[in-house]
């Protein structure tokens, strides 16, 4: 698999690079004035190239795609179908996209599953797919691509001459 391979993938969902990119730069573009969609769209392109990641979104896509296509067996078809609130297997797997950059982008995380911007509402709110997994993935992408963006940032402030350890 590339990222090529991804973003074709993505793109048969309904997912396009710029869609994610665009929810990375409202995330980052407070706390960075500099700050183009080519980077944004870099950075969703580089978290793609991982190989954790590839596998994470290869496997929630064609969970999506096995309930969609009814094969899963029940009670899981039954709880993909209705989305149900408290299955959260969803979350935990787009979890392992988030921690590729680190902690910074759980908070992102947390707040674009809630907030449901762009792109992943459309998935959120669309009834003739199955997108179970794909919101929370998309949502895990652009945070991580987020906080990739916000460990390069340079202007970002600089803290650690504050901290006292006595």
């Amino acid at each position: 698999m590339t990222e090529q391979h991804m973003v074709q993938l993505l793109k048969k969902r309904g997912v396009s690079v710029d869609q994610v990119a665009e929810i990375v730069y409202k995330l980052q573009k407070p706390y960075n004035a500099q700050l183009a969609m080519e980077d944004c769209v870099d950075s969703v392109l580089t978290v793609l190239s991982k190989r954790e990641v590839q596998y994470t979104l290869y496997t929630g896509i064609a969970l999506d795609e096995l309930a969609e296509k009814k094969l899963l067996p029940e009670p899981l078809q039954a709880i993909l179908e209705a989305d149900e609130p408290l299955y959260g297997v969803d979350e935990t797997l787009a979890l392992g996209i988030v921690h590729v950059y680190g902690m910074i982008g759980l908070t992102s995380f947390g707040f674009l599953d809630k907030e449901k911007i762009g792109i992943i509402r459309e998935l959120n709110d669309n009834r003739s797919a199955v997108h179970v997994f794909l919101d929370d993935l998309v949502c895990g992408l652009a945070a991580a691509a987020s906080a990739r963006i916000a460990h390069q940032n340079e202007h970002a402030p600089d803290y650690s001459s504050q901290i006292r350890l006595d």
